[in-house]
């Protein structure tokens, strides 16, 4: 938790001002090196397991999760789709799978559900703890059958940011993690639209900018570095932010 706490008011110093230290090149191989140790050391590979998040019980759930980033979409598609409960909403596999897939609500809802309550840690220096339910994401990628060479899962969104469609991405490992889920519901109610109704990515050992919002799919790919930046996401791309955001 320590350790949780350092690197979220680290981030949130960066944004504060850190723009020159941050521009510097020996800044950034530091950065990239420690990012490598970083990732190595959170997901046990010097113990032999993989981590678990910390899961709360129901009394510890916030009275209020507040939204960041995009809060709605503002677009004639999205609207229509709210209008209609997100009835019609599909979620599509492509990229490197023996079968691509486009799956309904409903056919996401009638997969096996993992439901956990887990804390939300922003670099700008909140958190909160919410009730997260949907199907794991390693049961999607099962059914569409993952074909050897893929590497990366790019995560698409239905928001636009200054031009640019809002991406992420992970690795297998995490990828097959028990907690990484693709929820549908917060505190045992559909997703509200400032969450990112009605599907987000809960990516529960990273920061809460790798938790991508507005899902309308993803793909599987062998790199991610020539997809828009090249750096794996919205944010990595544009601001710098590590690409392995683990806490």
């Amino acid at each position: 938790m320590q350790r949780r706490n350092f690197l979220v008011a680290a981030g949130a110093a960066f944004l504060a001002g850190c723009n020159e230290i941050g521009n510097s090149r020996w800044f950034g191989k530091i950065v990239d090196g420690a990012q490598s140790w970083h990732r190595g050391l959170h997901r046990g590979l010097a113990f032999g397991r993989i981590p678990m998040a910390p899961e709360y019980n129901r009394a510890d759930i916030s009275p209020f999760f507040r939204g960041n980033g995009s809060q709605d979409v503002d677009t004639d598609a999205y609207r229509s789709a709210e209008a209609e409960g997100f009835a019609n909403w599909q979620f599509t596999v492509t990229g490197m799978v023996d079968n691509e897939l486009s799956l309904s609500m409903d056919q996401l809802r009638a997969l096996p559900q993992r439901t956990q309550i887990t804390r939300h840690d922003c670099v700008e220096g909140w958190s909160a703890i919410g009730e997260w339910t949907g199907p794991q994401l390693s049961d999607i990628l099962d059914a569409a059958g993952v074909r050897k060479g893929a590497n990366y899962v790019i995560f698409r969104c239905a928001d636009n940011l200054n031009g640019q469609d809002y991406y992420e991405s992970c690795d297998m490992d995490d990828a097959y993690h028990p907690q990484t889920i693709i929820a549908h519901e917060l505190n045992g109610e559909p997703l509200p639209v400032r969450n990112g109704a009605p599907l987000r990515l809960r990516i529960e050992r990273q920061l809460g900018y790798k938790h991508a919002k507005y899902l309308t799919g993803i793909e599987l790919v062998a790199d991610y570095r020539d997809i828009a930046g090249g750096e794996g996401g919205y944010w990595e791309d544009r601001s710098g932010y590590q690409w392995y955001a683990g806490i």
